[in-house]
């Protein structure tokens, strides 16, 4: 596979309006090839999605899903911009999938921009000890450490994560293939997931931890 560097990048970024990681995904699947990956983008419906990103989406829904017997709750928040879309089928199918999706995987945010910074800082840490700890020079300690964030990214990330229901595609390109067919900007805004009892066994914890302390100065 030709190398893919970060010149080829932007200039299909500039040709086609397209993300970066799509962009680059797109020239590796096509050995860098620009005009192939033109056309790769446009079966993907990624150069349409693009050319409307820009557009105001504040219609839209909230949606609840519960899993497992009520045992997983999600509320997600999925922006269009009409209301007339807001009510299609396509749309509210796309919704539900995403919310089951998330019920799932149980990402950490929906996009990179999003990622916690303490989050990210410990990831760091940790694959720089594991690749020390590997016997890895110093010298290409950093681009291993920073490989292994790029795939973290792609584990905890909604938009990066496989869609459950098939994993050949992004949930970010379920999401640009409605773009394409329905015809408005389409954006995962918020989402919230809640699972029975996630929690509490940390906080009797640290009740025991506070009677045991309050114990020790009586």
């Amino acid at each position: 596979m030709s190398a893919v560097s970060a010149t080829m990048v932007k200039d299909l970024r500039q040709r086609t309006g397209a993300g970066m990681m799509d962009c680059k995904k797109a020239l590796m699947e096509n050995e860098g090839d620009l005009e192939k990956s033109v056309d790769w983008l446009r079966q993907k419906g990624i150069m349409k999605a693009a050319s409307k990103a820009g557009r105001i989406a504040s219609e839209g829904v909230v949606h609840s899903y519960i899993h497992a017997g009520g045992k997983i709750g999600v509320l997600v928040e999925i922006n269009c911009e009409t209301d007339f879309t807001a009510r299609n089928d396509q749309f509210q199918a796309l919704v539900k999938d995403i919310g089951m999706h998330i019920a799932a995987t149980n990402p950490a945010a929906v996009r990179r921009e999003e990622m916690d910074t303490e989050t990210l800082d410990r990831e760091r840490e940790v694959y720089k000890a594991q690749a020390l700890e590997q016997g890895k020079p110093e010298k290409i300690v950093e681009k291993i450490v920073e490989g292994r964030i790029d795939k973290f990214y792609k584990e905890a990330c909604l938009l990066e994560q496989p869609f459950v229901k098939d994993t050949d595609k992004t949930v970010l390109e379920l999401v640009n293939e409605a773009i394409a067919t329905i015809g408005e900007n389409i954006s995962v805004r918020r989402f919230v997931r809640y699972e029975l009892g996630e929690g509490l066994e940390k906080k009797s914890e640290d009740f025991a931890a506070e009677v045991a302390k309050t114990a020790g100065t009586a």
